[in-house]
Parts: structure tokens; C-alpha cells; sequence
């Protein structure tokens, strides 16, 4: 089967969303292959600056192929939590115009069957988004407690079978090792007594060992909590995310932030002063188009959420 080609998810929608100004400065925290980045260094003039990130080697070698000589961008090997120290090692604190995160796994790294991050190949189960660094799944599978395993499957996947699953997999691992995608994903399929419409039962299992592995829930929550800070006033904070744990957390962020915790709770009868937003949200969630979901299938979960610093 021919890979998909990389297309970027909600990108007239992204770019409407940043209000981009042609000096302005802005930062795509997940490169990927480049899709919203080539989009947004479209629209800027000679002054404008992207700083871009990405935990995967090989999407930083893709930036330097296709922007290397392009003055206005910069490409930084890592987690997207290191946008506070690439962001302040410039003198850009609090001068960003836009931040973008497009959450979860490029379309180049599900159709690399050596990553092992897709069920529907036989690569080895790696699923590291840099695997230079930390345990890969299989090696991390080999040795996980069943009970711990469980706790895994169930928080990150919200698999409702997920001790059946961890059990299963956990019995069969001692038999022989768990080495590829596609033995997992058998694993799973026979762990599971019934099936979501339109879904591979291992959809969920390989979602939670993915965040699990990469650290991602932990990883974003230390990174919006920079965000504010690294804007400028009237900067744009827009976070695609692919599933309902991440979204929540986007969404409680924003939320946090248009009522900051440290004012007294709105029901009290005497206030000595209103709450002052840090950020608010702006507008309501985007999704992409039916048009959008038909020429990119995987868009189809793709949530836009969008908040603005406060002055």
C-alpha cells in the first residue's frame, strides 16, 4: 500500500485562526512534515520569524531539507516543552504573535512501518516519537506489571476491556516476546469480545501505550502552562488535538485561564475584585469540513481550539 500524503489538518482554518502579520513572530511547536509551517512562512514578510520543533529526527531533517536556507525559520530538535527556553534564548518573551500545536502522530510516521506506531503493520514495535531516547513499547511491554498495564490502557485509551487486554497480553508475552505492531494488535483483537463499528479493536491499546511511551499528556500540560507568558498581547494560542484526552486538557487550560484559581470563588457575597483573564477563549471549537474528512480520512477526529492573550 502507498503512504498517505501528508496533508495538513484544518489549515485555512489554522491560518484564519493565527491572524497572521507578515513581521509577525510565531512558533509551530509539532513541525511534522511542514504543512501548516510552509503555510504560515507564506504569509510572512521579510522581518517575520517562525521557530519551529518536532521530538522526531527525521522531521528535523525534513525541516532543514525544505527551509534550511530560509532566514526567517529555525528548527529545534525536541519535545514541544522546550518552547520556553527557545522562545527566551532569542529575546522573544512575551513578543510571540501565534502558537501552533497540531497534537498526536504525523501521517509519515503512521505510514513508516518501522516506527511501529500503526496496527496495520508488521514493523517493530517502537512507538518513540525520537527513538534515540527512553524504552521503546516492546521493550517496555516485555517487563510491565499486568496490574500496571491496565492503569494504562484504561487511563490513556479508555478502553473499557483494557484488564482483559492487559491479562491477555501479559499471559501470551511468556510464550513469546511481543516484538512487532502486528502481534500486538492480534493480541488485542483476541482480548476484546466486541467490536466498535468502523474501528480496529486495537485502536485504543495502541493510543494509550503511544502517550504512555511519549510522555504526551504530561509533556502538553508543561507546555500551555508556558504559552501565556511567551505571547504577545493579542496572540493566538490554536492546539489541534485528536481525541478526547488531549481536548479536555486544552480546553480546562483555557478555561483556567479566563478565571485564574488565585481570586475568590464567584459566589461569594462580598468581592474585593473581579477575576482578570490571562487568555480567552476565542470562538467556538472547529472541526474540519465533510469535504475536508473526505480527502483526508484521518482529520476526521480533528478538534481546533483557539484562545487569545488578554492585555
Amino acid at each position: 500500500m502507498e503512504p498517505l500524503r501528508h496533508t495538513p489538518v484544518l489549515l485555512n482554518e489554522v491560518l484564519e485562526s493565527l491572524a497572521i502579520k507578515r513581521d509577525g513572530v510565531y512558533v509551530d511547536g509539532t513541525y511534522g512534515r511542514g504543512g501548516h509551517a510552509a503555510a504560515v512562512l507564506e504569509q510572512l514578510g521579510k522581518e517575520g520569524r517562525l521557530l519551529a520543533m518536532d521530538k522526531d529526527p527525521q522531521a528535523v531533517v525534513d525541516a532543514e531539507a525544505k527551509f534550511g536556507r530560509d532566514t526567517r525559520f529555525s528548527i529545534n530538535q525536541g519535545a514541544f516543552t522546550m518552547l520556553e527556553s527557545v522562545v527566551e534564548s532569542r529575546q522573544l518573551t512575551g513578543k510571540v504573535n501565534g502558537i501552533l500545536f497540531d497534537l498526536g502522530v504525523s501521517s509519515p510516521q503512521l505510514d513508516d512501518a518501522e516506527r511501529g506506531f500503526s496496527f496495520s503493520s508488521d514493523g517493530l514495535l517502537d512507538m518513540r516519537m525520537d527513538p534515540r531516547h527512553g524504552r521503546s513499547a516492546a521493550d517496555w511491554l516485555a517487563t510491565v506489571s499486568e496490574q500496571e498495564l491496565t492503569d494504562v490502557i484504561r487511563k490513556f485509551g479508555e478502553e473499557r476491556f483494557a484488564k482483559r487486554i492487559a491479562r491477555h497480553i501479559v499471559h501470551e508475552r511468556d510464550k513469546a516476546s511481543i516484538k512487532t505492531a502486528a502481534r500486538l494488535a492480534e493480541l488485542v483483537s483476541a482480548a476484546v469480545p466486541s467490536r466498535e463499528p468502523g474501528k480496529h479493536p486495537a485502536t485504543r491499546t495502541f493510543q494509550a501505550l503511544r502517550i504512555h511511551i511519549n510522555n504526551e499528556l504530561d509533556d502538553l500540560r508543561t507546555c500551555l502552562a508556558q504559552c501565556p507568558r511567551m505571547l504577545a498581547t493579542e496572540g493566538r494560542l490554536c492546539v489541534i488535538s485528536f481525541h478526547s484526552l488531549e481536548d479536555r486538557i486544552v480546553k480546562r487550560f483555557i478555561r483556567d485561564q479566563e478565571r485564574p484559581k488565585d481570586f475568590l470563588p464567584a459566589k461569594l457575597p462580598i468581592r474585593t475584585s473581579d477575576p482578570v483573564p490571562i487568555m480567552r477563549k476565542l470562538g467556538p471549537i472547529i472541526r474540519p469540513s465533510d469535504s475536508e474528512i473526505q480527502n483526508n480520512p484521518r482529520a476526521r477526529s480533528a478538534v481546533l481550539r483557539v484562545a487569545v492573550r488578554c492585555p
